[in-house]
């Protein structure tokens, strides 16, 4: 379990954040930060004031990574890349999470590393990381000013005839039914969003195309809402071209596999983050997946 519970003992009355720099070396962002997202508990409450002072028993939580080994696809002095597999979350949803990719990054190289962009949990694919503060800041600002070429393929049902860019804008917000929680639509008030498909391969025996898909933009979902926008949804895809009550047994882990695979064709989303390309201390890297997305995606129709 990544969030372990740590007894501590302050010998003297002093601010509870000094401590915490001297016994964990954190920074003193970093210990206030923790100290008011409620990690330190005194008699089992916990205190978010980060100018308090502590003295004798207390229990902090804080974050003990661990390792499942999974080797990263690229090492660079100022970065990494890893592979990521489908199911693995990029961060801790609570603190019962029980391993995410952070977990392995920071295994591997440390507290200050840190993962510089998201994918979803159910995508598979390259995630760039940064190994130091400063690399973090740098790669951040890339995807910002959107200087990250990034490249996916997808899986999609029917036949992608053709070379299609797709600009639609996105909007995130409540839907107008109480039961679906947070969606994505295209809707005229959204964000301006922009992506290219290619058509790569059509699968006639199960009539579906694998297609590349290139975002300028990075919204959240937009793949997979702009797909859907345009009739051809992903396969696996749980949530974007499913009814109301399946989306809510999904969101509820109440969907079984086989249903799930009768509604949208796979047990998982078949949308792969395969290429990144840009541009760091001037040096131009292009980093390709070596997953074969391809053979992935059929063998994940025939199960």
């Amino acid at each position: 379990m990544p969030f372990v519970i740590k007894k501590m003992f302050a010998h003297k009355k002093q601010k509870a954040f000094l401590y915490l720099i001297k016994e964990l070396d954190y920074t003193q962002k970093e210990a206030q930060r923790l100290i008011a997202k409620g990690r330190l508990f005194i008699d089992g409450k916990p205190m978010t004031r980060t100018s308090a002072e502590i003295e004798g028993e207390f229990e902090f939580i804080y974050f003990k990574p661990i390792t499942k080994g999974l080797i990263p696809h690229v090492i660079h002095e100022e970065f990494v890349v890893f592979d990521k597999p489908s199911g693995v979350l990029i961060h801790p949803q609570n603190r019962n999470t029980d391993y995410s990719l952070i977990d392995e990054l920071k295994f591997q190289f440390g507290r200050d590393a840190n993962i510089a962009h998201r994918i979803d949990q159910e995508t598979s694919g390259l995630v760039l990381c940064a190994r130091n503060k400063v690399s973090e800041r740098d790669i951040k600002m890339m995807f910002q000013e959107r200087d990250m070429k990034k490249k996916y393929l997808a899986m999609v049902h029917g036949e992608f005839k053709e070379t299609l860019c797709v600009e639609a804008p996105l909007l995130r917000a409540e839907d107008d039914s109480a039961i679906v929680r947070m969606v994505v639509k295209v809707h005229e008030s959204g964000k301006a969003s922009k992506t290219d498909f290619v058509p790569l391969k059509y699968f006639p025996h199960v009539d579906m195309t694998l297609v590349e898909c290139s975002p300028y933009t990075g919204r959240q979902h937009q793949i997979r809402v702009h797909l859907f926008h345009v009739k051809h949804p992903i396969v696996g895809d749980p949530i974007y071209g499913q009814s109301e009550e399946n989306i809510v047994k999904f969101l509820d882990k109440e969907l079984d596999a086989k249903e799930r695979i009768d509604n949208s064709g796979a047990r998982r989303l078949l949308l792969h983050a395969n290429e990144l390309e840009f541009e760091l201390y001037e040096k131009t890297y292009n980093i390709k997946s070596k997953i074969d997305f391809e053979k992935v995606c059929l063998e994940c129709i025939k199960q």
